[in-house]
């Protein structure tokens, strides 16, 4: 897999928070080189004692020996005091800031003061708590680019989208839906619930009740993999619909097709079917940690279940049938057992990805002799026997 590094930083907006006492704090949407994005929390103060650092590790590139040398993009020191309008006013520079610092050498934008500084921190994590006399408010970047000096290109954006139904919500760090509200989303996690922002509100949302605004046919979900990943049940689920499994804990299966709605097509043995993506964990990785995850949250619920539903598009997405799934993954399994004939030993977990078999070289045709000089003159040309009878 290699070296983990970022592939891009965009700034979302700031918050505004009165806990432990009114302060800001930058919204950053970070992609790291697995495709997958962190929603991350900065002071302005701490990314400028960032940027000291980067400077003093590297002094040449920040033109402290020769100025006509510096690459580290500038940065203003911060004030005495930040309202609401310098904290806006701010963005267009941080913006700015982020996108240089990714243009710059491999050196620089991945070195581990670097890459530690924009990893999720357990502060990330943690919603303002809804007992406060006042509730933090967030603030994004507007759209039409007059505070953006560095224009956010690439599949890191805030999208809209539009709910189908309405959401009661269930906890505290989650958010209510009225049908047709329209959200922006800001992190999409691949268990189902997207953190979405609605002019003051913020919370987790199924990502089930939502559907884009330009096309329903957009294509999001990866292609299913029927060669399948290794993973384990971190919580028993018992089948509700007829296309659903049901799995034990502790069951490893074989994961063939990731969707965003968190609901994953697993394959136990010649078994295929949907299984909450909460529920499963890695093979390999810590599954005490994974656990932890879901004692705040369920799995979100499935479209197919959702009662009132109402789409704005006139024809829904295309979604592969159950019955395509399993006669794709069948015909796979069929594949992979006629393919060891040629190594003697396959014996093992069959959920191993299979070394690749190295194949006999095929014999040679053997080479006809060269024929005679008569032979040669007998059967070429008039014009090519008068070109050889000159030569000699």
């Amino acid at each position: 897999m290699g070296d983990p590094f970022i592939r891009h930083i965009a700034l979302l907006g700031f918050e505004k928070r009165f806990v432990p006492s009114q302060h800001y704090v930058y919204m950053f949407l970070v992609k790291w080189q697995d495709l997958s994005e962190k929603l991350v929390y900065r002071r302005f103060t701490e990314i400028y004692e960032f940027h000291k650092t980067l400077k003093q590790m590297f002094p040449i590139e920040a033109g402290d020996i020769t100025p006509e040398n510096r690459i580290i993009p500038h940065l203003p020191a911060p004030r005495w005091f930040d309202g609401q309008r310098v904290a806006e006013s701010r963005q267009g520079t941080l913006s700015e800031y982020c996108s240089a610092l990714m243009s710059l050498p491999v050196k620089i934008s991945r070195c581990p003061h670097f890459l530690n500084f924009f990893k999720v921190r357990p502060d990330d994590l943690k919603l303002p708590a809804d007992n406060q006399v006042k509730k933090p408010e967030t603030y994004l970047m507007a759209r039409d680019g007059k505070n953006n000096i560095a224009d956010i290109t690439g599949p890191i954006i805030l999208q809209t989208y539009r709910a189908i139904a309405s959401y009661e919500k269930n906890s505290r760090s989650e958010m209510t839906l009225a049908t047709g509200d329209v959200v922006d989303v800001v992190e999409k996690n691949e268990n189902g619930w997207w953190f979405c922002q609605m002019k003051t509100k913020r919370g987790w949302v199924p990502a089930s009740y939502l559907e884009p605004l330009d096309s329903p046919d957009e294509s999001e979900d990866p292609e299913p993999n029927y060669e399948g990943e290794p993973y384990v049940t971190i919580k028993s689920y018992t089948a509700l619909l007829e296309d659903e499994v049901s799995l034990e804990q502790g069951e490893t299966i074989e994961v063939i097709h990731k969707l965003l709605d968190g609901w994953w097509v697993v394959r136990k043995e010649d078994i295929t079917g949907y299984f909450p993506s909460m529920y499963l964990q890695k093979a390999g990785q810590d599954v005490a940690e994974a656990q932890s995850k879901i004692k705040s949250r369920g799995a979100p619920p499935r479209r197919s279940s959702i009662h009132n539903a109402h789409s704005i598009h006139q024809r829904s997405r295309k979604r592969i049938s159950q019955d395509a799934y399993r006669r794709n993954s069948v015909r796979f399994l069929q594949q992979r057992q006629r393919q060891p004939r040629s190594g003697p030993q396959r014996a093992g977990n069959p959920l191993q990805k299979e070394q690749p078999k190295t194949e006999r070289p095929k014999p040679q045709p053997a080479v006809p002799p060269r024929p005679s000089a008569d032979l040669i003159l007998h059967r070429c040309s008039e014009s090519t026997k008068r070109k050889l009878a000159s030569a000699v």
